[in-house]
């Protein structure tokens, strides 16, 4: 009996990561990677443009 509790022990805590992770999953907001793309082609603009002076 004593082993029979020692396995519920990764069962519980299989059980409760899934629902903390379904749970992190559901309340996070999706990403949206408009400011950094835009910050890139600002910097590829500016390479661009640089003069070397050699």
């Amino acid at each position: 009996m004593g082993a029979l509790l020692w396995l519920l022990i990764p069962l519980f805590a299989a059980v409760g990561a899934g629902l903390w992770g379904s749970w992190a999953g559901r309340t996070r907001k999706q990403r949206n990677d408009g400011p950094e793309l835009t910050g890139y082609a600002r910097f590829r603009e500016a390479m661009e443009r640089s003069d070397s002076g050699t």
